[in-house]
């Protein structure tokens, strides 16, 4: 795998496709700059070594073209704060604008580019835009997992433009060196965590997981839908009727396979989906009507727990119930607290991005684990076995050479 320790970048232009997708408030302050700050090392690899870095991104999802909402000029001053250089923006992603800010750009500078999403062409991973924005730099490098999954211009088919000169940043190369460790050869006893909404966001996961881990334990929303496939009553819970024979059938597999798949006994259930809501707890089989799981109860947090401290690999990847609400966040909370646990004794912890490292940000626990990732839909497709375009762009040429 080759990374930007393979290469001295003196007098490059080096266009990096970072991943800046990053939340932004009413008043366009930035609420959280961890994606920011996960690029910052290689940025300054690249200016050490004597380039300048022209920098790439998408901000949310634009779908009229341009949006003052959707400008990445919103986040310059953070970059200057964060990188302490010089940084230009270029109001336009690519044209004669952009080519003139290039051009002109010096060693140790920086260039950010509008948001690449104000073009349609990215998304459709067009040749001819990614060949204007390939004619802006003289190497690429690929640093932006989150949007790994994605055969867009600026993450997989800008690559052909640069032969021999293109690789990984420090963020793709430790996401995909810590993934590694968890798929390849993860130390035993493995727990896999798996929650959130629904079982057809996460059931190619539990299946190819099914082949390396010990225990996969599921949480969330999801574990309605087994509840009620095996016969409960689970009230309003959340429920995808037509994944309960699929779920009946994952069942099967782990007993065949001989992994424990762990479900939540009982839940903390609510009349509303609301914080003020009038709560209880009981057993997941026998929810009254009118009320619904939002997150699991005492029981399920003490065989969890349990279950997590006697691992010496997590992945962990959704929560386990509605977080966001005080009254609900216990579950997710102690799931947080044994991970880190484990992580403490010695054990690796992988946090697959998305909700689970809001979550882990959320309770103070982000440098207790061993690595959080920046790619919730990347990391996913990785574990469902799928091939990522923005891994192979840059693997393909490695293994021709």
């Amino acid at each position: 795998m080759l990374t930007i320790n393979d290469f001295n970048f003196k007098n490059e232009k080096v266009l990096i496709r970072v991943d800046f997708n990053v939340p932004l408030d009413a008043h366009f302050n930035i609420s959280d700059d961890s994606r920011m700050r996960a690029t910052i090392p290689t940025i300054q690899k690249i200016l050490n070594d004597g380039g300048s870095c022209i920098l790439m991104s998408h901000l949310g999802r634009p779908k009229e073209g341009t949006a003052d909402k959707f400008s990445l000029r919103h986040i310059v001053d953070r970059l200057k704060e964060l990188t302490n250089t010089v940084v230009h923006f270029a109001p336009d992603c690519i044209g004669d604008e952009a080519l003139s800010l290039s051009a002109n750009l010096k060693n140790g500078e920086i260039l950010l580019l509008e948001n690449l999403r104000f073009y349609k062409e990215e998304e459709k991973g067009d040749l001819a835009f990614a060949q204007k924005l390939a004619n802006l730099g003289t190497f690429y490098v690929n640093d932006a997992f989150g949007t790994a999954h994605r055969a867009h211009a600026s993450t997989s088919i800008i690559a052909r433009f640069f032969n021999g000169k293109k690789c990984f940043g420090y963020v793709m190369a430790n996401e995909i060196a810590n993934a590694k460790k968890v798929l390849d050869n993860p130390q035993r006893p493995f727990t896999a965590i798996v929650g959130g909404a629904k079982v057809s966001d996460k059931l190619l996961i539990i299946e190819n997981l099914m082949q390396i881990a010990d225990t996969i334990i599921v949480g969330g929303g999801m574990a309605y839908t087994f509840a009620k496939a095996m016969g409960g009553a689970i009230g309003s819970s959340l429920c995808e009727d037509d994944r309960m024979p699929l779920t009946l059938e994952l069942i099967e597999k782990a007993k065949a396979k001989g992994v424990k798949l762990l479900l939540p006994e009982d839940s903390k259930i609510a009349n509303k989906f609301a914080n003020d809501a009038e709560t209880s707890f009981c057993n997941n089989d026998v929810i009254p009507d009118g009320f619904m799981g939002l997150d699991i109860g005492p029981k399920a947090i003490a065989a969890f727990t349990k279950e997590i401290e006697a691992s010496q690999t997590v992945l962990w990847n959704g929560p386990m119930g509605v977080f966001e609400m005080s009254n609900f966040e216990n579950g997710t909370k102690s799931v947080a607290n044994s991970v880190a646990s484990v992580t403490q004794k010695g054990g690796f912890s992988l946090i697959g991005g998305g909700d689970s490292a809001a979550a882990i940000y959320q309770f103070g626990l982000a440098d207790k684990v061993s690595y959080v990732s920046t790619g919730g839909g990347a990391l996913l497709e990785y574990f469902e076995g799928k091939i990522l375009p923005g891994i192979q762009a840059i693997n393909d040429e490695q293994a021709e050479a």
